[in-house]
């Protein structure tokens, strides 16, 4: 049986709250890279989730205040590179605007020809499905073509506005 208890305190749902309470779910992080016409692009994404099996799908949400995503859209596709644990300062490289983002680093290629981390646990190479608006992002629904576990480490969580480690 169901105990009841009094009401549960709420507040109004402003775009803090939300955030506030979002922040609670703890979600990976991965880069979202592709070989432009003009050499590669990159950002840091939390919104990256499987979405099917059969076929191999997954879903990433890019703001449509991204002036990096317009590239790699305009590509038709993608790799993602799962982020391990140590990769929090290049997390944050990715998340600047204007940052020279793949200097410095080593990066593999996918077979796509998207640059990849060399030393992440995992990535996929990605051609874009569909593109549905969705509020202030895009919600990008794209099919996994090929992929890889690279690496064994942990991966970056991201978990009430700060890089957490998961606990063996």
């Amino acid at each position: 049986m169901l105990e009841q208890t009094g009401p549960v305190p709420h507040s109004p749902l402003d775009q803090r709250s939300f955030r506030d309470v979002l922040g609670r779910f703890p979600t990976g992080v991965v880069l979202v890279t592709a070989q432009a016409a003009h050499g590669p692009v990159g950002m840091a994404v939390n919104s990256f989730t499987s979405v099917s099996l059969d076929p191999p799908l997954v879903a990433v949400c890019a703001a449509n205040t991204s002036t990096t995503w317009p590239a790699i859209r305009a590509t038709g596709r993608f790799a993602v590179s799962i982020l391990g644990d140590q990769h929090a300062e290049l997390c944050r490289l990715f998340s600047e605007h204007g940052a020279d983002r793949f200097a410095g680093r080593r990066w593999a290629r996918s077979a796509a020809g998207h640059p990849v981390q060399a030393d992440g646990p995992g990535w996929l190479d990605c051609e874009i499905s569909a593109i549905h608006p969705a509020g202030d992002h895009e919600l990008v629904i794209a099919k996994a073509a090929g992929g890889a576990v690279t690496d064994s480490a942990k991966p970056l969580v991201f978990h009430a506005g700060r890089f957490r480690a998961l606990v063996a």
